[in-house]
């Protein structure tokens, strides 16, 4: 049986060789993130299947937009990014407007799902959208996306300080327009 050596390649690299249309860097990009992605999602999304769904939609995006990572951050913060947002959106898809919140197919919802879908149309929402596009960018990055402190701060291109702070101000604002 043949073994394949490990691509050396940084994740950057790979993202530029999908570009250019590379399958191989495409495929190695994919066996280095499908694993962490898949528990990520899962922890987030009580259906494996719809967790399944997004990350195949999420890697698609990759392969269609590696051109469009800035080269700011961590390419698996980028990944995430785009699995996080569709996540969100299959949720939205799974509740039509003015319907309460269940599960999908008799499938319960995880208390994150719930979450999501508040962030997306209730009053969190809402509070959220009203904050500066640097405190809301901080928020979904730590709270939304799960990212720790270093994490938002690579994707962002801000010091770890500047998310530590940009996170109490938006803390404190949407305290006051919660309450």
């Amino acid at each position: 049986m043949l073994t394949r050596s490990p691509d050396r390649r940084e994740d950057a690299q790979l993202l530029a060789a999908i570009v250019d249309g590379d399958r191989e860097a495409f495929a190695e990009l994919y066996r280095r993130h499908l694993p962490w992605l898949l528990v990520r999602l899962g922890r987030r999304c009580s259906s494996p299947e719809l967790v399944d769904e997004v990350v195949q939609d999420t890697f698609v995006v990759v392969w269609r937009s590696a051109g469009r990572w800035d080269g700011r951050g961590e390419v698996a913060a980028w990944i995430w990014g785009i699995g996080i947002r569709r996540l969100v959106d299959a949720l939205r898809r799974g509740r039509p407007p003015g319907v309460e919140l269940t599960g999908f197919a008799g499938v319960e919802r995880s208390a994150e799902e719930h979450v999501l879908l508040a962030v997306q149309y209730g009053d969190v929402g809402a509070a959220l959208a009203s904050l500066s596009p640097e405190l809301r960018a901080v928020v979904q990055a730590t709270v939304l996306d799960g990212l720790t402190t270093r994490e938002a701060a690579r994707l962002l291109g801000i010091p770890p300080g500047t998310v530590k702070t940009r996170m109490m101000r938006a803390r404190a604002l949407l305290r006051e327009r919660l309450a």
